[in-house]
């Protein structure tokens, strides 16, 4: 019990001086901030204060004008208030590249590799999300799938010609299905051979 207070105490004492450091200064989000705050106190405490530090704390839900140059962080919102869009599939994480500066915007890498431009007022959420060996996990019989509302997917290939247009012919016949017509859309185009099907567009 004494040990449990002698902690909170020296939690609150900690936290008291953060906050005096940062109420003399706007906040920075440079990766010295460690080095600024051991000016002033001993390495233990700078570390402590360093750990209260709601941006590296994993879970933590912020702007992105919070967070500092090489934060992993997922569950990302596109456009300021309109919630979570981006990186929320099991086991991903995005990074923070750039430092916002003058402009509004600041650079992710997202799983995909992709670089993006984000708004730094958007919210995201400190750290990775869970469950990394979603994407192993193996299904022990087809029923286990069905469980999950997945339905099966049949090929069309494998059907009769009054049921998809790729069906029919003799074997795995992809060019003689529905009488020798060849693949086609459901709406009876040709699909193969650079057949253009969408909208044609005017060259310049």
């Amino acid at each position: 019990m004494a040990l449990s207070r002698a902690r909170a105490v020296v939690s609150s004492s900690l936290l008291t001086k953060l906050l005096h450091s940062t109420a003399s200064r706007p906040f920075s989000t440079s990766s010295n901030a460690f080095d600024s705050l051991s000016q002033s106190t001993t390495p233990a405490e700078a570390y402590q204060i360093f750990k209260l530090d709601p941006s590296s704390h994993i879970g933590s839900c912020m702007p992105l004008s919070m967070m500092r140059i090489g934060t992993f962080i997922h569950n990302i919102e596109m456009n300021p208030g309109q919630g979570g869009k981006l990186v929320r599939a099991a086991g991903t994480s995005a990074k923070i590249l750039k430092e916002p500066k003058a402009n509004r915007h600041v650079l992710i890498r997202l799983p995909s590799g992709k670089e993006k431009l984000i708004d730094t007022r958007c919210r995201a959420t400190v750290g990775t999300v869970s469950n990394p060996g979603h994407g192993a996990k193996k299904l022990r019989k087809a029923g286990q799938s069905r469980w999950l509302g997945r339905r099966p997917v049949v090929r069309g290939v494998a059907m009769n010609p009054v049921d998809h247009p790729h069906g029919g012919g003799e074997g795995r016949s992809k060019s003689s299905g529905s009488h020798g017509k060849g693949s086609r859309t459901p709406w009876g185009k040709p699909t193969k051979g650079g057949y253009k099907t969408g909208p044609l567009k005017t060259k310049k």
